[in-house]
């Protein structure tokens, strides 16, 4: 069997989408509990990415707190890939402020990441980034506004680099200057770093075929038939020839063609679950857009892949069974496309 990628689950679908203004939010040793539980013919996950988010983790931990979290994960036999860095506060297109401090939120987000490889509990991964900007204020200015991201992006990656990690850019229809496929690419270019990359969400990146946020960068015809596999198939080669080449971390995930949001969360490409009969896409074959080639070869482009789930009920995600089915479904990703390594 192949063992490479490495089969990592999230923890930021306990945060994303909850709180006072939705359910409570999934306790950090809960979600760490489900995954280590989660089996299937004897294959277990391998890791857990993080979401350095409140109230599960605070990014101004202290070094004994980064010990404890790396004592903890590894306690459940796991290992820790990538990491979202909490940018929120303030964004990559504000004021010089709100810039200074997203700048700041990566450059802890990196700290911790270089931190947690010396104790020897990660050893792939990226640090996570988006433009902390709604659509409706980039439209404002698109060409302004492209400019500034740019600029920050161009900060982070520079704090980034002086320990030694990776940023990726999520490619998600909220985010404005990253709402489409092509917004994306033109923005990666304009950064112009070598240590910035783009985070390939499965769920997310169909929306970008769909063109919502950017109907002039739709693919699929806003009537196109849903059965229509080979329409999709087609869409989805559009997409992934334009931004595999800057992929350096991906995301599992099912879509079944609308958006949603809960909690504060603005709507985006709606995470299914693994089995869910409505999704259009077929996760294993569909999932080697992104990790093979134009001519079919693996490009190992990166060491783990991730099951991202956010916005699912509590219900849903506090059974057992839900991780054991998304942990069938990455294995199936692995098995189709993985290597031994």
């Amino acid at each position: 069997m192949n063992n490479y990628p490495k089969l990592h689950n999230a923890t930021w679908p306990g945060i994303v989408g909850k709180g006072p203004d939705s359910e409570p939010v999934i306790p950090f040793d809960k979600l760490l509990e489900m995954t280590a539980a989660a089996e299937v013919n004897g294959v277990k996950f391998d890791g857990v990415d993080l979401g350095l988010l409140d109230p599960h983790l605070n990014i101004d931990m202290s070094d004994d707190d980064i010990k404890r979290l790396a004592d903890k994960v590894s306690g459940y036999h796991l290992n820790i890939g990538s990491l979202v860095a909490p940018i929120w506060a303030g964004s990559a297109m504000g004021t010089p402020d709100q810039r200074k401090t997203f700048v700041e939120m990566v450059k802890k987000s990196c700290a911790i990441g270089k931190r947690l490889k010396e104790l020897g509990v990660r050893h792939y991964g990226i640090v996570r980034i988006d433009s902390a900007a709604g659509v409706s204020d980039w439209a404002k200015d698109p060409a302004g506004n492209t400019k500034l991201i740019a600029q920050t992006f161009r900060e982070a990656c520079d704090v980034a680099a002086d320990f030694g990690e990776k940023l990726a850019a999520e490619g998600e229809i909220c985010w404005g200057g990253m709402h489409s496929w092509k917004h994306m690419v033109e923005l990666l270019q304009m950064v112009d770093r070598k240590n910035i990359g783009f985070q390939a969400d499965m769920s997310h990146t169909f929306l970008y075929t769909m063109g919502y946020n950017a109907p002039e960068h739709r693919i699929l015809p806003v009537d196109f038939d849903k059965s229509d596999r080979e329409a999709i198939k087609s869409a989805l080669k559009t997409v992934t020839a334009a931004l595999r080449p800057w992929t350096i971390d991906f995301h599992v995930a099912q879509n079944d063609g609308t958006v949603f949001g809960s909690g504060s969360h603005d709507k985006t490409g709606r995470h299914c679950q693994a089995t869910d009969p409505n999704g259009l896409l077929d996760i294993a074959n569909d999932a080697g857009y992104w990790l093979r080639d134009e001519k079919g070869n693996l490009t190992k482009a990166f060491q783990h892949i991730c099951w991202d789930g956010c916005m699912f009920p509590n219900a849903v995600m506090e059974k057992q069974q839900t991780w054991n089915d998304i942990l069938a479904a990455l294995i199936k990703v692995r098995e189709a496309h993985g290597w031994k390594g």
